[in-house]
């Protein structure tokens, strides 16, 4: 997704740059391949190979591929209800998010006020949470025992109102990021021509804003789709049995069923579904690169003027406290509401096995320790495959490059659960019999955490005057040494900002690492929904508390990325 681009002035071929012809075009294609290389083969390993070994286990018998099943499992009553809700959620879902969070996105671009980059911060923090936290944070809002419960008596999960409202409050940000660091640099002053030539203020937006928006709000409403058609966490916590999304279902029958056939058919028809859209989003990506003229944000934003304008941002900032502060904070509240009164009981039981019910071999205050540790390498991991993958990216090139982008975006919504099964029935013979090996859980965590980086990185690159490195060149440097000397130093901020999202979105994987966590060493998301599955005030403290700790190690990673990303570049 897009957030913010700078114009950069482009040299015309044969100008500035020169005509790449010859032995310099060879030489950029085998740079550009063996930049490649790294991403693919890891990608094909630990993606691929997954993913195509489970669909084959549950359409193959005897070597032969049984195709007949795709139409058995996709005529059953059952999951044609599974395919109406989960395609009929996202799009409610994804309505009622652009609703909702389209006036906070024209706030956060044209109004300048105190506290705004650490508002930005807060509604940023539900996106790297775990859909499991989200459940959980909404659970202690709408649930048995809960805020609204406590004060009118009403209960909202198990329903699917719980679920949407948990859909926008996790994907506010997408919406407010992606189309406010648009509309940000928009230049006003056309706006304001169109009026001086007598089109009204709704006829002025609706004619000149509107249509240079469309590519973002598409780009964030595809994007909201795609989490939301995916969704996991979210629906398993407040869906209750009634509801059930193709990741769900796709978990049931794997883990609790072992229905490999139906799982595997459920695994095609939404990979084929994911492809479709971020197919269309790379459509609506390039548009907007290509179709704009941009302004720095700073020349955009102004302090709010009249009685409309603030009641707007008093509106906007009345929207953030109850849809997203209210839930964190009842999150809180939860953790430390004891039997005994407020204190911190439920943090301390942490430390212990025990007091866990025979829930974990081990007290529950190690999974912090272990997702931290298990974070870090996934970002290290991340790091390395992503920026490698950005470079080859770096320049345009034709259709097999642009099918590489897409290969890395795959992650975020091929099912998670299919990838941590499959690696279970993949990765389990020499060389690489890694079920036992801690390294599966950071590598299942990496996946998720190249996207960010390269979506991150990218446009960064590209921002680089090619003329720098061909400088570089002919004065005798290797590409290795020209890319340490003119880029690093360029991209050292983006770095920064693609290493903290790749930790915070690391932290909190659930679908896969659901699966291959050891349950001596489970994850912090792991950890609260065994919490969660387990009845008992102890369990549901401890989940709070477990929860709360996850989502200050998040708020406190997205602040720290703000004040580092003071020129909002990159594309998250």
């Amino acid at each position: 997704m897009v957030l913010a681009r700078r114009e950069v002035a482009t040299p015309p071929a044969g100008r500035g740059r020169g005509r790449k012809t010859g032995h310099g075009s060879v030489r950029g294609n085998a740079v550009r391949f063996g930049l490649m290389a790294v991403p693919v083969a890891f990608f094909g390993l630990f993606f691929a190979y997954p993913v195509v070994a489970i669909v084959g286990r549950g359409l193959r018998t005897d070597g032969v591929w049984q195709f007949g099943r795709i139409g058995q499992v996709l005529s059953r009553p059952d999951i044609l209800d599974v395919l109406r809700f989960t395609t009929w959620q996202a799009l409610a879902s994804t309505a009622l998010t652009l609703l909702i969070a389209l006036p906070g996105a024209y706030v956060f671009a044209r109004f300048d006020f105190p506290g705004k980059q650490l508002l930005r911060a807060v509604v940023t923090v539900p996106f790297v949470l775990p859909t499991v936290v989200v459940g959980t944070a909404f659970l202690a809002v709408l649930g048995r025992g809960g805020f609204l419960d406590e004060l009118w008596g009403v209960r909202l999960d198990t329903s699917v109102w719980a679920i949407l409202l948990a859909h926008v409050f996790f994907n506010y940000a997408v919406v407010v990021r992606t189309v406010g660091g648009l509309w940000s640099q928009l230049d006003p002053r056309q706006e304001e021509a169109a009026r001086v030539l007598g089109a009204g203020r709704l006829a002025a937006w609706r004619r000149v804003t509107l249509p240079a928006l469309a590519p973002a709000v598409a780009a964030a409403a595809l994007m909201v789709f795609l989490f939301t058609f995916t969704s996991f966490g979210v629906v398993q916590i407040l869906g209750g049995p009634a509801y059930s999304t193709l990741e769900v279902e796709i978990y049931r029958q794997t883990a609790q069923l072992l229905d490999l056939p139906t799982a595997a058919v459920l695994t095609l028809v939404q990979f084929a579904a994911v492809g479709g859209i971020l197919a269309v989003h790379a459509r609506t990506v390039r548009r907007r690169e290509t179709a704009l003229r941009l302004v720095d944000p700073a020349q955009t934003a102004r302090p709010p003027r009249g009685a409309g304008q603030r009641a707007l941002l008093g509106g906007v900032l009345l929207t953030v406290l109850l849809l997203i502060v209210v839930p964190l904070g009842v999150l809180v509240e939860r953790s430390l509401d004891t039997s005994g009164g407020y204190g911190f009981g439920f943090y301390r039981a942490l430390q212990s096995a025990d007091a866990s019910g025979s829930t974990f071999l081990v007290p529950p205050l190690e999974a912090i320790g272990n997702s931290l540790q298990y974070a870090a390498v996934a970002t290290l991991i991340a790091l390395v495959v992503g920026g490698l993958a950005a470079a080859a990216l770096t320049r345009r090139a034709g259709p097999l490059v642009r099918g590489f982008d897409a290969l890395l975006m795959l992650p975020l919504g091929v099912s998670a659960v299919t990838v941590g099964f499959g690696f279970l029935i993949t990765l389990d013979e020499p060389p690489l019999d890694l079920r036992t090996s801690w390294i599966l859980v950071p590598l299942a965590q990496a996946l998720v955490g190249v996207p960010f980086v390269v979506r991150t990185m990218l446009p960064v690159l590209r921002a680089v005057d090619g003329r720098l490195r061909e400088a570089a060149a002919v004065l005798g440097a290797s590409p290795l040494r020209a890319w340490r000397e003119v880029d690093l130093p360029l991209v050292r901020r983006a770095l920064l900002v693609a290493a903290g999202f790749a930790f915070a979105v690391s932290l909190g994987e659930f679908g896969a690492t659901v699966f291959i966590a050891r349950p001596d060493n489970p994850t912090l998301p792991v950890a609260v929904a065994r919490l969660l599955g387990r009845s008992g005030e102890l369990n549901y403290g401890q989940a709070m508390a477990l929860s709360t700790i996850l989502m200050l190690v998040c708020a406190v990673s997205l602040l720290l990325l703000e004040r580092i990303r003071t020129d909002r570049s990159g594309e998250f």
